[in-house]
């Protein structure tokens, strides 16, 4: 058992891989009414192509297979495990991101029995031919509802319009035609592929005895057995740095237009290097685009956005991307000032004064976060699958240098690697 305080923030983990791979992070927080739990496998969207664990040939699965498998393990021959956490008092669900499937539970008590079921539930798979059929018109029903979202097609939009080849451009959920092929016996070969303890993750924040609960966790994982796993192989298309498309439109029934401009940017694989690049990302964006920040006002002051406005930035290690979009009186216009802003960059040089108050801000919200039990234990569990400890974050934050910040900032932008998706109204399409 590997325990950290981290005097910094008073908080403290307990880490510790299992015999079968499984990590395990334990963070207790006796003060927290709620206790949070996570199950987290290395394996989302862009995972389509790979070699199974029982195989030495690499194989394509159907788009959205990541997220159907997620669905369907809630459900098991003789009952629905969401009725197993109600009946134990607590509150569960689930969610497929582009690199990760999480499971989850929240409870304030009876914590060992949630935590059992939460462990028993997704290491014992039940994939029958009638339900998965039952499953794609559910899940098409739930990818029509998106599709009928301007801000999801819009997201998803520009994604697709940065991106050649890279399956991130591909939605989360696949298509309606790409579900339809998927079987019982492709759900199986994913579920023992990426399932393995060795590819996951379970995190614990809140009210326990954190000896007391590594020992509950090792006996439940003693009692069962899992194939050898050394090294899931994943491949990847080559996906050059510009982007595949300057610029895409479409029009759908809305009153307001969206636009979304993107920035492509190159992964890093070293997790020192990403994690600085993710908090300058981030911090750069606040910097300009909160509601104090010089590039927000001028998109206010030209009437282009109604008092509201979005950005975010996406690192991971196989793609990097950030986007600033939203609601707009003017796709058109909305879309050339942003590129320009963005083109700006290059020549603009932040003085040690604003960046110290972003890092201030930063630090501020960081610390804010270690309140919520969820935040944390979802945190903690995608930093570990990068190689880094969410705790370190803050001390790395407080490490970097305006210096380091400007030349990411004059180096983020090129001449081919911003892309701009607009979505108008029909009536504009007349």
């Amino acid at each position: 058992m590997n325990k950290t305080y981290y005097a910094q923030i008073n908080e403290e983990a307990i880490r510790e891989t299992l015999p079968n791979g499984l990590n395990v992070i334990l963070i207790p927080k006796q003060e927290m009414a709620q206790t949070y739990g996570v199950f987290t496998t290395d394996y989302g969207s862009i995972d389509q192509t790979f070699v199974p664990i029982d195989r030495s040939d690499y194989i394509t699965v159907p788009d959205g297979i990541a997220h159907f498998l997620e669905h369907k393990m809630f459900e098991k021959e003789d009952r629905d495990v969401f009725q197993d956490f109600t009946t134990q008092g607590a509150s569960a669900n689930a969610f497929t991101s582009f690199t990760k499937t999480a499971y989850l539970f929240s409870s304030t008590n009876n914590l060992k029995e949630n935590t059992e079921i939460l462990l028993d539930f997704v290491q014992d798979p039940y994939f029958s031919e009638a339900s998965v059929e039952k499953e794609k018109g559910i899940i098409a029903q739930e990818i029509q509802m998106y599709n009928d979202q301007p801000d999801w097609r819009a997201f998803f939009g520009l994604i697709e319009t940065m991106y050649e080849s890279h399956p991130v451009k591909i939605d989360i959920a696949g298509t309606i035609d790409s579900i339809q092929s998927i079987t019982k016996d492709d759900l199986y070969t994913c579920y023992h592929t990426f399932y393995h303890p060795s590819n996951m993750t379970f995190t614990l924040v809140g009210s326990f005895e954190p000896e007391d609960m590594l020992t509950f966790i090792k006996n439940n994982q003693d009692k069962k057995t899992f194939e050898s796993l050394s090294e899931i192989k994943r491949e990847y298309p080559n996906e050059p740095e510009s982007v595949a498309t300057s610029e895409r439109v479409i029009h759908m029934p809305v009153n307001m237009s969206r636009c979304m401009v993107g920035i492509k940017d190159h992964p890093e694989t070293d997790p020192e290097r990403f994690l600085e690049k993710e908090l300058l990302a981030e911090l750069i964006l606040d910097f300009f685009y909160s509601k104090s920040g010089e590039y927000y006002q001028e998109l206010y002051d030209l009437n282009l956005i109604d008092g509201s406005i979005g950005f975010e930035s996406e690192r991971q290690k196989q793609f990097a991307f950030s986007i600033v979009g939203g609601n707009t009186t003017d796709a058109d216009q909305f879309g050339q000032v942003v590129k320009r802003q963005f083109e700006s960059f290059k020549n603009y040089t932040m003085s040690e004064s604003d960046f110290e108050r972003m890092k201030r801000k930063m630090v501020g919200e960081l610390l804010s976060d270690l309140n919520d039990v969820s935040s944390i234990a979802n945190e903690a569990s995608q930093y570990e699958m990068l190689g880094l400890d969410y705790f370190n974050i803050i001390p790395t934050l407080e490490s970097l240098t305006v210096e380091k910040a400007n030349d990411f900032l004059n180096s983020w932008v090129t001449d081919s690697n911003v892309a701009v998706f607009k979505v108008k109204p029909l009536s504009e399409n007349e």
